[in-house]
């Protein structure tokens, strides 16, 4: 199968490709350079946490804080897929690639998995 991935930017569409060209030319030539895939993989755990830290306060029990009430989810998940992509840069994965096969693997080993769970129903 051929997957075909986009990320919708400024009213049109982005392939997973064009977004990791995008933010690679972004880093060189405003964010002078990537940060180590160390600091990065830092990083990135503090803005997933920041999207963990949304969404108990919005879908789990806990309170909003004033500093968090402005905060928007989409935000947070740019943040997360931005640092991602940097990671994905800077290793040299492509995530086109890596999501196609991911989901061919997802096909076979959870083809019937889920049919027969009972929390799922």
């Amino acid at each position: 199968m051929n997957y075909r991935f986009f990320i919708k930017l400024n009213e049109y569409d982005m392939t997973i490709d064009e977004a990791q060209q995008q933010v690679d030319n972004w880093i060189k030539t405003v964010g002078v350079r990537y940060f180590s895939e160390l600091t990065n993989l830092g990083i990135l755990m503090e803005e997933v946490g920041e999207l963990s830290r949304l969404m108990v306060r919005r879908y789990g029990e806990q309170s909003f804080k004033e500093s968090d009430k402005g905060k928007e989810m989409a935000d947070e998940m740019a943040d997360v897929l931005w640092v991602l992509i940097c990671l994905a840069n800077q290793t040299g994965v492509n995530l086109t690639e890596a999501l196609q096969k991911n989901f061919e693997k997802k096909n076979v080993r959870d083809a019937t998995r889920h049919i027969g769970n009972d929390k799922l129903q």
